[in-house]
């Protein structure tokens, strides 16, 4: 099950579009679904989280709690709507596209992506690309 919670002022419309391309994600890269929970919420939020959870005190766009086991994929993704906005103005792309993008992003950790060297990066943003596309296509 794909649950979405909001605790910013984004809010999404047609949420079973969002949970559809979600599932085909999951079973695109080999997995089954168990419980994911996207919680949409402020830079305050993300960053008291941060400090937390992973002593960084710095902002984040997203921040993935793994709860997989074996080929189930489930976990918590708390997104920052405030980062997304800002990267998509800073990056020139519109709100959709990245807010996709890191969707997909948390998706992909859960499924054992990394992107903590410059290859794990470029295999990220490789993965991250062919996911957005996968959101206009008709399940």
């Amino acid at each position: 099950m794909i649950d979405f919670h909001f605790k910013s002022d984004l809010i999404l419309e047609n949420l079973s579009d969002y949970s559809d391309w979600v599932g085909r994600i999951i079973v695109s890269e080999g997995f089954s679904l168990g419980q994911i929970d996207y919680i949409f919420c402020t830079d305050d939020e993300l960053l008291q989280m941060n400090i937390e959870y992973l002593n960084h005190d710095t902002l984040t766009d997203i921040i993935t709690f793994d709860y997989t086991v074996d080929k189930t994929i489930s976990g918590d993704i708390f997104i920052s709507s405030d980062r997304v906005a800002e990267n998509a103005s800073a990056f020139e792309v519109d709100f959709q596209n990245e807010l996709l993008r890191v969707m997909s992003h948390g998706i992909l950790h859960l499924a054992g992506y990394g992107d903590k060297t410059k290859d794990e990066k470029s295999k990220m943003r490789q993965k991250e690309e062919e996911k957005i596309k996968m959101f206009h296509v008709e399940p």
